[in-house]
């Protein structure tokens, strides 16, 4: 078989997320944001779900949620997560893991205020995860708070609904091959700088 070079460079990794996440909204047909995020509480059980990337950068990747949440009860009680980007029309994934960290209660208003006023209501209205007698009970509690708060057409943002930033550690990027044969490249962060190196597929 005649020898390649990989398809995933060396170097900043961040700056390589920030090029394939481009390309994956250009591609990508819904949520290109979108991404799985793996929680576990404090004996190790785990769990996992998709959440939207709200904001990305050197310091880390945002995302928000419900703090009353199943997973937002985890989160708390361990600082710790791994998050998956699967693209599928470029055929690419992106694994990143690390600790968590608070957004301030300025960012999270600040964003809670940039969403939809339906979204707003929609979340303030949610004891998410909780159990739910039926839809009819949900919808009522959204009808009465969007009444509510039409006045001022802005829904004040619940103590409870924050954001968090995952500070990456590692950060595995994949690219498929045919016949099996993928690209891997792990970074890992070390003393302020980041290393890597290639991986079995």
């Amino acid at each position: 078989m005649k020898a390649e070079q990989s398809a995933i460079p060396d170097g900043d990794p961040i700056a390589l997320f920030d090029a394939w996440f481009a390309e994956a909204r250009d591609s990508e047909p819904n949520d290109s944001n979108a991404m799985a995020l793996a929680t576990a509480t404090p004996d190790g059980a785990p769990s996992v779900r998709m959440v939207l990337l709200k904001g990305h950068g050197p310091e880390g990747f945002t995302f928000y949620t419900n703090a009353q949440s199943r997973k937002g009860g985890e989160i708390r009680a361990n600082m710790r997560a791994a998050l998956l980007f699967h693209w599928k029309s470029l055929r690419r994934q992106v694994r990143i893991e690390g600790p968590l960290e608070e957004v301030s209660a300025e960012l999270a208003d600040a964003y809670f205020r940039s969403r939809a006023f339906v979204s707003q209501v929609g979340s303030a209205a949610s004891d998410q995860s909780r159990p739910l007698d039926e839809r009819a009970t949900y919808l009522k509690r959204v009808e009465e708070l969007e009444e509510g708060c039409k006045a001022n057409g802005e829904v004040p943002r619940p103590p409870w609904w924050t954001g968090f930033t995952l500070t990456p550690e590692r950060i595995e990027f994949w690219l498929d091959r045919p016949n099996r044969l993928h690209d891997r490249r792990l970074f890992t962060r070390e003393d302020g700088g980041w290393t890597s190196t290639l991986l079995y597929p």
